[in-house]
C-alpha cells in the first residue's frame, strides 16, 4: 500500500462522513440493555442501528450488503462479509455500539448525548467507546479497495450488547459459526492507548464480577436514638466487604481472586513504566493534593492489568443529604464492581464472592449478594514475526513513533470468547481510549487524529497479513 494515498483516501472520508455521522450517533442514548431494560420499546438501540446500516450502504463496500442479523429476544448485530483474494483465510474486525449510562458531573457545554468539538477533540457518550469503530472497520478495508490491494476475506462484527457483559454474543458467534470461519487475525477496535502519538496493541485485559449486595437489620427505619441496640446495616456492610478487601491498601485477600502474573507481563509493564512515566495517574482527574496508591509506576501498571481491585459503583438505600433526618436506616445495599487478572474463572469468582459475602452474618442480619455480570479476562498468544512487524510498520508509517504495547484494566468480553473459540489466531486489539478520553465517566471524548491514524494502521496491518 503506499501511505500517503491511504492518509489521504482515510482523511477525507473521516471529515466528509464520518464525523458528521458521529455527531448524529451520538445523539442517540443507546444504552446498554443492563442500563435499559425497555430497549426494546424505548428503540434508541434500532435507531443507532440504522445510522450504521446506512452509513455502511452509502460509504461502504460496493456490492458489500450490511446485514443486521436478528435473534429473538437478543440485541441485534451488524454484519458485513467483504470478500478477499486468493484464499479461504479470514480476517475478523470486531467493534460495539451500545453505550454506557450518562453519569453526572459533565462540564458545562457538554453531555452525554450533545456532540460537542473542542479543538482535536468530540465529545459525548459513545463516540470513542465505540461508535467509531464501524466506520474505521470499513474505511480500513475502502482503503485497500481503493488502492487494489490484496487481503483476505474480512467479516466485520459490530455488536449491541458489549457494555453488558456480550452476553449474547455467544449466540451469534454460534449461529453465524459456518459463515464466519476460522479467523486467522482478529481486529478488536475496543481497547485503550496509553498515549495518543504511537500506535499500542493490547496485550492483556482483566475479567469483570459485578452484583448487588444488601443488608437489612431493621424492617422498617427507627429513630436513631435506637442505635447503639440495633447495628447499622452501613457498619455491617463495611465488615462484610473486609472480608473481601483490606479497606487501608485495597488489596483483595483471598487467593481465589489472584493469579501468577506471566513474566513477560512484568517485563511488558517495566518498559510501559519507562515509555509513560507519571502519566499513568497524571491522566487522573485527581484533586490538589491528593496521591495514586504508589508512586511506583511500574507496580501501578500492574495493579490496574493483573491484580484483583474492587469498587463501589453505586448504592441503595441512602437518602438524599438534604432529606437524611436522624433515622437508623433498616437497609443498605451497593453494586459491586471486582475486576479479577486473566486466568481467574469468573464464575467460580462470583460464586466464591458470593459465598463469602453471605456466610455468617454479623447480629443474624439478612445479607443477600446477587450476581449479574460475570466476564472471563484475557492474555494475548505470542505475536508472530509478521504481525509484530506489521505493527511496527503501521506506527512508523501513519505515527511517525515506534509501537508500543499495553494491558488494560477494563474487559473485552469478547476477546475471552474469541481467545478460546480460535486458540491459533493472532491479535491485534487497540483503540482510541486514551489519556482523559473517560469512556464511561463524565466528559468522554474521542481523539480524531488518533482515529484517523488508527484507521490507516488497520489497513496497513489487514495487507501485511495477505502477504505474510
Amino acid at each position: 500500500m503506499e501511505h500517503a494515498a491511504t492518509r489521504r483516501f482515510v482523511e477525507e472520508i473521516w471529515d466528509r462522513s464520518i464525523l458528521p455521522t458521529l455527531h448524529e450517533y451520538i445523539t442517540i442514548p443507546n444504552k446498554s440493555p443492563a442500563f435499559d431494560r425497555e430497549w426494546q420499546e424505548h428503540g434508541h438501540m434500532e435507531q443507532a442501528l440504522n445510522l450504521l446500516t446506512d452509513w455502511c450502504g452509502a460509504e461502504g463496500i460496493p456490492s458489500v450488503e450490511p446485514r443486521v442479523e436478528r435473534l429473538p429476544g437478543r440485541t441485534p448485530l451488524l454484519y458485513l462479509d467483504v470478500p478477499g483474494e486468493g484464499s479461504d483465510d479470514c480476517v475478523l474486525l470486531y467493534g460495539h455500539f451500545d453505550k454506557q449510562p450518562e453519569f453526572t458531573g459533565w462540564r458545562e457545554g457538554l453531555g452525554p448525548w450533545t456532540p460537542a468539538v473542542e479543538g482535536d477533540r468530540l465529545y459525548g457518550r459513545g463516540g470513542a467507546d465505540d461508535g467509531y469503530s464501524t466506520f474505521a472497520s470499513v474505511t480500513a478495508l475502502r482503503a485497500l479497495k481503493e488502492q487494489s490491494a490484496k487481503h483476505a476475506r474480512c467479516v466485520v462484527v459490530i455488536e449491541g450488547c458489549e457494555e453488558s457483559g456480550s452476553f449474547d454474543l455467544p449466540f451469534y458467534l454460534e449461529a453465524l459459526a459456518d459463515r464466519i470461519g476460522s479467523p486467522s487475525l482478529v481486529v478488536c477496535l475496543d481497547s485503550g492507548c496509553g498515549n495518543y502519538d504511537q500506535l499500542w496493541a493490547t496485550t492483556s485485559l482483566r475479567g469483570l464480577v459485578t452484583g448487588t449486595l444488601t443488608v437489612q437489620l431493621l424492617r422498617e427505619g427507627v429513630h436513631s436514638g435506637a442505635s447503639g441496640v440495633a447495628a447499622s446495616s452501613f457498619r455491617v456492610l463495611r465488615r462484610l466487604l473486609s472480608r473481601i478487601e483490606d479497606e487501608r491498601s485495597g488489596q483483595i485477600l483471598a487467593p481465589e481472586f489472584h493469579t501468577q502474573i506471566p513474566a513477560e507481563r512484568i517485563a511488558d509493564a517495566e518498559k510501559l513504566a519507562g515509555i509513560l512515566g507519571d502519566e499513568v495517574y497524571g491522566e487522573l482527574p485527581l484533586p490538589a493534593g491528593v496521591e495514586p496508591v504508589t508512586r511506583d509506576v511500574k507496580e501501578l501498571i500492574l495493579n490496574r492489568t493483573w491484580r484483583p481491585a474492587l469498587s463501589v459503583t453505586g448504592a441503595a438505600g441512602l437518602p438524599p443529604l438534604e432529606s437524611a433526618g436522624n433515622v437508623l436506616r433498616p437497609m443498605t445495599a451497593v453494586k459491586l464492581s471486582l475486576r479479577i487478572p486473566p486466568g481467574v474463572d469468573p464464575a467460580a469468582a462470583s460464586a466464591f464472592l458470593k459465598e463469602t459475602l453471605e456466610r455468617d452474618p454479623p447480629y443474624g442480619a439478612h445479607v443477600r449478594f446477587e450476581p449479574d455480570q460475570a466476564a472471563a479476562g484475557w492474555n494475548a498468544p505470542p505475536t508472530e514475526p509478521w504481525l509484530r512487524d506489521a505493527i511496527a510498520g503501521a506506527s512508523q508509517a501513519f505515527f511517525d513513533r515506534e509501537a508500543a504495547a499495553l494491558g488494560e484494566g477494563g474487559t473485552i468480553p469478547f476477546m475471552a470468547m474469541l481467545g478460546e473459540k480460535f486458540p491459533a489466531a493472532q491479535y491485534l486489539i487497540t483503540g482510541v481510549l486514551g489519556p482523559g478520553s473517560n469512556a464511561h465517566g463524565p466528559n468522554e471524548f474521542l481523539h480524531v487524529p488518533t482515529a484517523k491514524k488508527l484507521t490507516c494502521a488497520v489497513a496497513h496491518v489487514i495487507a501485511a497479513h495477505a502477504i505474510r
